[in-house]
């Protein structure tokens, strides 16, 4: 794929460059379609390359070509090369779209090559219109040109591109001038660069991420700055922010992330409002927010930051005070610190250091926490036996017992239950041997003694029990408040917008720390069991849910398969409750869909109703008054006047006017919906047109001042469509019109189009309602309904539309409503060149820009 930043920069010339080294490498290259727009360097290209014979389609009776998809099928070339991705082809084509088509090639084992540009990718065509003001109605899904095995950027400085430009290397001479005013300005230009730029290093991004997972690279490639941020949920959250947004932007293009690990062992007292809060703020700084499940925290933090290749890490000072420091040993930030390997670390200073304290543990029992149980254990005995010697007789066996019980339920409550027993059964045999006579010996010579060591090692299992049973509960309690936090937060985070169902997936991959998780449906087969894909995080290579290391069952369809490593029960319990959002929101986007569908259908029926309620009264009206004048004139029962005669044909004659015009509005309004209006333009002058336009206004048309260049250029449009717009318009604003004050038409060249004004001096129409007055059947503020059913408005933009023209409103200087119609200047097509409607039009992908 061939990405470039604007029309001209030298995609479809690098193209054929390509196509041009492969055959001379012995490649079976065929050119399936390419559109050179007549430049001459481009057309040269050509030359030894075999094109494929375009495929002729009739469409409103006219001619047009489009690439021959069966005959490029059947001929099976290696490589094919096909121009200009986000072209929309000509109705009655097999495919709507170009990038179907190729589609279609890729399945068949052709390899292809293309070219798009960067305004037509879909995601970021809003952001070009802002831009450049020109919209593209011509666009291409991102997954399609993401999907391409290699893409290619074609770059070229603005002042490069402009420099072909004037040169006459990408338009025609006539066309230059206003390219370089307009569209092709160094602002515009540097701006779809950087676009384009940004675009492309995100594709490489992903590639790169892609490449290190497969080949399980853990260490950090600072190919692009990565800004991690660790969010607790205190007061000190928006500092480290606006910190690591500082941080971040210092580099071109550096990513912003901020991440919370929600631990399971106790230190779960985050506070859920602080945290949204917070993620607001991350995401209007244009970063991401993201939760992570970790019992270690500086362990899950730096997991995640290399799992994201982060090259930076923000943490915040310490909020814990000098003593509990000492007590508790190193934080967070000094393990994090030494722990990092070559990712950077910044402890950032806030007002809160040192002012609060972390939640105490409650009992966990850790990885950590039994080792230290289980050495205190092997500790505690002897080092107590020593001390206890060193009392000497001062001390009777009573004491000494109670000694060891003491130190019994220290070891439990740091280590649990199975480090006390064995501090249990160390200190009877220490009790027994140095401190029970005989001593020395393990012999008891009184039975109230070994009575005594046995209630010791009774109360001592008991107790020990006791604390680990706390302890787990503790653990139990905290893992549940963890999950909940974690539902509740990504729930809140992921479930917006359209793109949430890929959103929930990457949030569970990153929470539970997987190397992808994809979302599979079952496909009904009778031979065999298939299953596809509906979307998917991280790298998921899994094609069937067998493949995966976790398989949970969203329903008896759809299964959520996730990567990287076997889940534990608690784990999959909660992963089952994002696999049941996720089928949640497959119906929710399907039913979506299904209303998107119904939707054209409500709005016909809309139509039709507020057709026949309008008709009723307008087509009586003229028809009544057409019946009355005949039957007076058949009448034999009064004799009537030359003059009342003529009276009653004129009546007649008008009242069939009406009808005749109402039809035809009807008629025309109807084949502009179905998409079937014939269009036959040809270059015309505008004082060809105003002297019909203004014969239909009858009588009304003296009150209009026509002001008209003689010098304007010619005009691209359908003479009968354009005196259908105007006297629409022409009749909107005498309406209107206050007397003494009567409509204006003049007319101007602006770049490629000439601006036909009809300006009144009536009430105007409110900005709200400007959209509005353009819809079938509106008439807005009348109280009279007998002049029309509302379609003059409708119908002067459907048909300007059609002839590839505008018309918008504007305020009239001093007050009123000013009509601006735009039609394309003359270009040099032939009276019988058509155009199609406005809802299937087929401009070339380059010429609309």
């Amino acid at each position: 794929m061939y990405l470039g930043a604007a029309p001209g920069v030298g995609k479809t010339y690098k193209m054929l460059g390509e196509g041009q080294r492969r055959v001379v490498r012995g490649t079976d290259v065929v050119v399936g379609f390419v559109e050179t727009h007549g430049r001459a360097h481009t057309d040269a290209m050509l030359d030894g390359l075999e094109v494929m014979p375009r495929r002729i389609l009739d469409h409103r009776g006219a001619s047009f070509t489009e690439m021959d998809l069966d005959g490029l099928l059947a001929r099976r070339p290696e490589v094919a090369l096909v121009d200009e991705l986000a072209h929309t082809n000509v109705p009655g084509s097999r495919n709507e779209k170009r990038w179907q088509d190729i589609d279609e090639l890729l399945s068949a084992g052709i390899d292809v090559i293309s070219t798009v540009n960067i305004q037509h990718l879909e995601s970021i065509n809003d952001v070009v219109e802002k831009i450049t003001g020109v919209p593209q109605r011509e666009t291409v899904p991102d997954r399609v040109v993401r999907a391409a095995d290699q893409i290619e950027l074609v770059d070229m400085t603005p002042e490069a591109l402009r420099r072909r430009m004037a040169h006459g290397n990408v338009y025609a001479a006539d066309k230059i001038d206003a390219a370089l005013g307009n569209y092709f300005r160094v602002g515009n230009l540097s701006a779809l660069r950087e676009l384009a730029l940004l675009w492309l290093a995100d594709r490489v991004d992903a590639g790169l991420q892609q490449y290190r997972a497969e080949h399980e690279i853990d260490s950090t490639w600072e190919a692009r700055e990565r800004v991690v941020v660790a969010l607790t949920g205190g007061p000190e959250g928006e500092t480290l922010i606006r910190r690591a947004a500082r941080i971040a932007a210092r580099s071109s293009g550096g990513d912003l992330l901020a991440v919370h690990i929600t631990r399971s062992d106790g230190l779960t007292g985050a506070n859920p409002t602080a945290l949204a809060q917070q993620r607001r703020l991350v995401e209007s700084l244009g970063g991401s927010y993201h939760q992570v499940v970790g019992d270690d925290v500086p362990d899950a933090l730096l997991s995640f930051a290399r799992a994201e290749n982060a090259t930076q890490l923000v943490l915040g000072g310490s909020r814990r005070s000098r003593l509990l420091a000492l007590l508790t040993g190193p934080g967070i930030g000094a393990t994090t610190i030494r722990d990092s390997g070559d990712i950077d670390v910044h402890i950032v200073t806030h007002s809160e250091i040192g002012r609060g304290r972390l939640p105490r543990r409650q009992g966990s029992l850790s990885r950590r926490r039994l080792m230290y149980g289980f050495a205190l254990a092997v500790l505690l005995p002897p080092l107590l036996a020593v001390i206890l010697d060193l009392g000497g007789d001062t001390l009777n066996l009573t004491s000494n017992v109670l000694a060891f019980l003491f130190a019994v339920v220290v070891v439990a409550l740091v280590g649990g239950m199975w480090p006390a027993l064995l501090t249990a059964v160390a200190g009877t045999v220490v009790l027994n041997y140095f401190f029970t006579p005989p001593v020395r010996t393990f012999t008891i010579a009184e039975p109230n003694n070994a009575l005594a060591l046995a209630i010791f090692i009774l109360v001592a299992t008991l107790v020990s029990s006791v604390v680990d049973r706390a302890a787990r509960r503790t653990r139990q309690a905290a893992r549940s408040t963890a999950e909940s936090e974690t539902l509740a937060t990504l729930a809140g985070t992921v479930l917006r917008g359209e793109t949430a169902l890929p959103a929930l997936l990457e949030r569970v991959r990153e929470a539970f720390g997987m190397t992808g998780a994809c979302l599979m449906e079952r496909v009904d087969d009778e031979m065999t069991e298939l299953w596809r894909p509906l979307a998917g995080a991280g790298t998921p290579t899994c094609r069937r849910p067998e493949d995966g290391d976790a398989e949970i069952p969203a329903r008896d369809d759809l299964v959520l398969v996730l990567q990287g490593r076997q889940l534990a029960a608690d784990e999959r319990r909660l992963v089952g409750a994002f696999a049941a959002h996720a089928a949640a929101l497959v119906d929710r986007a399907r039913l979506s869909e299904a209303a998107a569908e119904a939707k054209p259908l409500a709005e016909a029926d809309k139509l039709r109703t507020a057709l026949l309620r309008a008709v009723g009264h307008d087509l009586r009206s003229p028809l009544a008054s057409a019946k009355a004048s005949v039957t007076s004139l058949r009448s034999t029962d009064v004799e009537w006047t030359d003059e009342e005669r003529d009276e009653l044909l004129e009546t007649a004659d008008e009242s069939l006017d009406r009808l005749t015009r109402l039809v035809e509005n009807l008629l025309d309004l109807s084949r502009l919906q179905a998409g079937v209006l014939a269009v036959f333009t040809r270059p015309l002058a505008l004082d060809e047109i105003m002297p019909g336009a203004l014969a239909e206004l009858g009588d009304a048309a003296g009150e209009v001042t026509v002001d008209i260049p003689p010098t304007l250029p010619l005009v691209q449009a359908d003479p009968a469509l354009l005196d259908r717009v105007l006297v629409n318009l022409l009749a909107n604003a005498l309406r209107y019109s206050p007397p003494g004050q009567p409509p204006l038409v003049t007319a101007s060249a602006l770049g490629d189009f000439v601006e036909i004004r009809v300006v009144d001096r009536g009430p105007g129409i409110p900005q709200p309602d400007r959209d509005r007055v353009f819809a079938p059947f509106q008439r807005l503020g009348d109280t009279d309904n007998t002049t029309g059913v509302g379609l003059g408005l409708a119908l002067a933009r459907g048909l300007t539309e059609a002839m590839r023209g505008t018309v918008q409103p504007e305020d009239t200087p001093g007050g009123g409503l000013t009509m601006v119609v735009s039609i394309p200047k003359a270009s040099g097509r032939t009276d019988d060149d058509p155009v199609p409607g406005s809802r299937e039009r087929t401009s070339r992908t380059e010429e609309g820009a």
